[in-house]
């Protein structure tokens, strides 16, 4: 009898930590994927994924996905809505901005307020008709997607528009240097910052822990806990190492993180962050409880459109001029991250953390496949390969068959 007892509980306790397994996979999918996919890609390009300049370019090459990711995050999670529209105003913000630095004598700051104003017009537009109105997203802002690539070739004169501007550029593109510490090849400035980063994170964690303890909150255990946070400390060291021996940390790395910090707040922190989930589980219910829907879809599209504003301005100060096409299909990389980082395709969940490993997932193949020397078309087929996959597995891993 006793011998049976100790057989069940092995039995059991087995299948425990096969479910525990089991859940960690499902969580860290795309974390696993990133990691799997970089190695293959150093191992490819035969170590050229690694270069400083390589490391560093990767952020600034994909930051406006970042930065139109947070936006698009809040449009999905308001059930799978997505905002189409967001790199025709990229182009006709960027091209807006490019022709008043090169044809008047406006300051740069004020071109940039000018920008972002015409974004949150664009905006309060598209969210008017939208959340009040009830025009279905899609179609709104496919209309929107047509409308402001043709204002932003008209603002352009169907010319390429260059911008020289240096204090739009240095706003935007250039690079941290502390007098004294930047002084030779390595900008340790950028290892300053990369070694404070990781001692926040880890007294954070501790002191988080610390205070869950005392009020008797259930937690993760500290082995996998301490685990998680020496690894990300790594990576972050890891980074800060290689913007160091290139040219340090770039200012759109600030801007970045900035708005990443301040989405991660929103949806993560704040009562009206969680309206965004509540809206896209169930919106009758979320009525229903006296939440205003309406103004949940305007903020959202409202958002979206200054946020897409925004990476005009950054793509611009990093090209270094503007023309009809710019922007062209970035809408997809912006869905494309939120998807393959987690957001569920019918709404009601996706984080901000997980965009940031979609976007560098993208980027990842992007850069690996450019640096590889694949030909452009099959660049859209991997992606495309890349984006089925992920929105298969979230429906599978999900059960979903549908909204309901």
């Amino acid at each position: 009898m006793k011998g049976t007892i100790n057989q069940d509980a092995k039995t059991l306790e087995s299948r425990a930590n096969s479910i525990r397994v089991s859940a960690i996979l499902k969580k860290y999918t795309m974390v696993i994927a990133l990691v799997v996919v970089f190695i293959f890609f150093t191992a490819l390009t035969g170590g050229k994924m690694l270069y400083a300049q390589n490391i560093s370019n990767l952020l600034l090459q994909n930051a406006y996905v970042l930065v139109m990711g947070c936006g698009m995050l809040l449009c999905i999670l308001t059930g799978g809505n997505v905002d189409l529209s967001v790199g025709a105003t990229l182009c006709l913000v960027g091209a807006i901005a490019a022709q008043l630095m090169s044809n008047t004598s406006l300051n740069a700051v004020l071109v940039i307020i000018i920008c972002l104003a015409i974004s949150a017009v664009i905006g309060t537009w598209q969210g008017f008709w939208i959340g009040y109105m009830h025009i279905p997203p899609f179609i709104c802002t496919l209309a929107g997607m047509f409308l402001f690539r043709g204002l932003g070739r008209v603002v352009l004169e169907s010319k390429t528009v260059s911008i020289s501007n240096k204090l739009f550029l240095n706003i935007f593109s250039s690079y941290i240097t502390v007098p004294g510490v930047d002084a030779g090849e390595i900008h340790w400035s950028a290892m300053i910052v990369g070694v404070v980063v990781a001692a926040v994170l880890l007294v954070r964690t501790i002191t988080g822990r610390a205070k869950k303890a005392r009020k008797g909150y259930a937690m993760d255990s500290a082995a996998s806990a301490f685990s998680k946070v020496i690894l990300i400390d790594l990576l972050i060291l890891f980074y800060c190492w290689k913007l160091a021996n290139y040219k340090g940390i770039p200012v759109m790395l600030v801007w970045v993180l900035g708005i990443l910090l301040l989405y991660a707040f929103i949806t993560s922190k704040t009562a009206f962050g969680r309206y965004f989930y509540a809206v896209g589980g169930n919106e009758k219910a979320t009525k229903l409880s006296g939440i205003d829907t309406r103004k949940v879809y305007f903020a959202a599209y409202c958002s979206m459109s200054v946020l897409a504003g925004l990476s005009g301005l950054l793509v611009a100060a990093r090209i270094g001029s503007v023309n009809g096409d710019t922007g062209m299909s970035y809408e997809m990389d912006a869905i494309g991250s939120c998807f393959i980082g987690g957001a569920s395709a019918y709404g009601g969940s996706g984080t901000v953390p997980g965009i940031v490993v979609g976007a560098i997932l993208l980027g990842v193949i992007n850069q690996g496949m450019s640096i590889y020397g694949l030909d452009n078309n099959w660049q859209y087929v991997v992606k495309g390969a890349v984006l089925l996959i992920a929105v298969i597995f979230d429906v599978v891993s999900n059960h979903k068959t549908g909204k309901a």
